[in-house]
């Protein structure tokens, strides 16, 4: 609503009730403004109508992917949205990404944990809300000194600087973004998924990422162990998401269906067959087997019956099935498709490297059957993306007949390779990864799951070398103070963004000219009022 139209309502409402004497409309309009979601719902809603949209353009054209990076803290998140509006002007197309990782790594009440789904299911919607909290308050706090320029422009009876800044107000983007969240494998049955998505939903996201692992032996994606279910198990789940949504009234919501087959090379169950042909069946075909008969079989074997011969599935002494060597790939595709024709929204193929082919591969199997199939895709952290692409150039080169003689492939990870024509290459496939990808893979949703856990952990050991050695505070004041100011970091007054300077707006509303704010002559942020 228009910052005049907001105003005028509120004093309609104030002007109903004769007791609310010394409530002023503009205040309340201000904070109205200032609080745009009231719940998590309507930030869900509203994400997933974007997120919607963003889908129906890379529809129209590849160049349109999304983009964004995992976010282990409310304050991660909000730092990355009040830098993307800075230097972009603009958040389309930049999302959230939230990581089961990371909750389990850094967030969980057990201390840091493995990727395993052994973290409490409630720190999941407990970071979502967290990180809509931040981000909500990123919009307070910039309206909020939007405001204050208003009011200086009138005391100045500035009327050009006023109507500028009203239109500001007026179409005033918020940093609210679309969040992917990871469920994993759904913490449990599908009931259990149903349960948690639900909290997840009514928190803000308006997209849920799921895998088709085993809840209880739920590995990383980037780990080796990882168990598969079959196709109606992970469908129940899709299914129970999709209820979610609609019970809450996210009628858009949208589902991501992880497959982790290509890295996974056993199963927990026999999947239920009812006809040869049938998805359980197609499912069993790429099992391990060896044909028995009534001499050979033994006692406790489970035995499958297909054309016409009796099959025994290779298992485990962990009681775990056995998929044929090299059908990953083929799995996946199948996993996809059936995925798509029953709910899921986008896909997901967890790779064990970056390589524009290999996901394509299977992209194009997918897209035979359903032509507007689209990913969310992980690059990931987990990837040696270095020595990945210089290995791939390397190969290129090599069998295009080019001199690759000056190279060692196995030690290609070198600084002595950095300037080389390689290394230059190299860094440009890296640089345009995320355009070709999507051009040539149908990659929709590129983030980075735990970009900021790595982040955080070298900006540590920087400040730490340099503040405990020989520089002692300038290590503090020369490597991030100054930057801070000289780049133009608004965390550099602190103060502020913590929501002193909201506190002290509200206080003025409440008190009036007995409000006791903190924002005076004496505060030291104001050494940094020209930043």
């Amino acid at each position: 609503m228009p910052y005049r139209s907001t105003i005028e309502d509120a004093q309609k409402t104030i002007q109903a009730n004769d007791t609310w004497n010394g409530v002023e409309a503009e205040a309340v309009a201000r904070m109205r403004l200032q609080n745009r979601f009231r719940t998590g719902l309507d930030i869900a809603r509203y994400t997933a109508k974007i997120m919607r949209e963003d889908m129906a353009a890379f529809d129209l054209d590849a160049k349109n992917y999304t983009q964004s990076l995992g976010c282990w803290h409310g304050f991660i998140g909000q730092q990355k949205l009040i830098a993307i509006k800075k230097h972009f002007g603009s958040t389309k197309g930049r999302y959230l990404y939230l990581s089961g990782w990371m909750i389990a790594a850094l967030r969980s009440d057990f201390g840091p944990l493995p990727d395993q789904s052994m973290h409490e299911k409630t720190s999941v919607p407990a970071l979502i809300e967290e990180l809509y909290t931040f981000l909500r308050q990123a919009d307070a706090r910039e309206l909020g000194m939007i405001f204050r320029d208003l009011d200086a422009a009138r005391a100045a009876g500035d009327e050009v600087r006023q109507r500028k800044l009203q239109q500001s107000i007026d179409n005033y983007q918020t940093h609210v973004v679309p969040i992917v969240a990871d469920i994993d494998a759904g913490f449990g049955n599908a009931e259990a998924t149903y349960l948690l998505a639900k909290k997840m939903i009514e928190a803000g996201a308006c997209a849920l990422q799921i895998e088709n692992q085993v809840s209880d032996e739920k590995q990383c994606g980037h780990q080796d162990g990882k168990v598969t279910v079959p196709h109606e198990d992970f469908i129940a789940k899709i299914r129970a998401i999709r209820y979610a949504f609609l019970e809450l009234g996210v009628d858009d919501g949208i589902i991501v269906a992880r497959t982790d087959s290509l890295g996974a090379g056993l199963t927990k169950q026999i999947a239920v067959s009812h006809k040869p042909g049938d998805i359980g069946d197609l499912y069993n075909s790429y099992l391990d087997c060896e044909e028995v008969d009534g001499a050979t079989a033994q006692n406790g074997d489970v035995i499958l019956v297909r054309d016409g011969k009796m099959m025994r599935p290779k298992r485990l002494p962990s009681n775990l099935f056995q998929f044929r060597p090299g059908t990953g790939a083929d799995r996946c595709v199948l996993d996809c498709i059936h995925a798509l024709q029953h709910g899921a929204d986008l896909l997901w193929i967890e790779t064990e490297k970056p390589h524009i082919e290999q996901i394509a591969s299977m992209v194009d199997r997918v897209r035979e059957v359903i032509p507007n199939a689209k990913l969310v895709y992980n690059n990931s952290p987990s990837f040696n993306w270095t020595l990945n692409f210089r290995q791939q150039v390397y190969d290129a080169w090599k069998e295009a007949g080019k001199d690759v003689a000056a190279y060692d492939r196995a030690k290609l990870m070198s600084v002595d390779y950095d300037t080389t024509e390689l290394g230059i290459e190299a860094d440009e496939r890296i640089r345009t990864f995320q355009h070709d990808a999507s051009q040539r893979a149908g990659i929709f949703h590129h983030l980075i799951t735990l970009p900021t856990y790595h982040t955080a952990a070298l900006s540590t050991d920087n400040l730490a070398k340099e503040y405990f050695g020989d520089q002692g505070m300038l290590g503090y004041v020369a490597n991030v103070q100054r930057k801070e100011i000289r780049e133009g970091i608004a965390c550099v007054k602190h103060q502020n963004m913590s929501g002193s300077d909201l506190g002290d707006d509200h206080k003025e509303y409440f008190s009036r000219e007995a409000a006791l704010k903190a924002g005076g002559a004496h505060n030291t942020m104001n050494q940094f009022a020209a930043v």
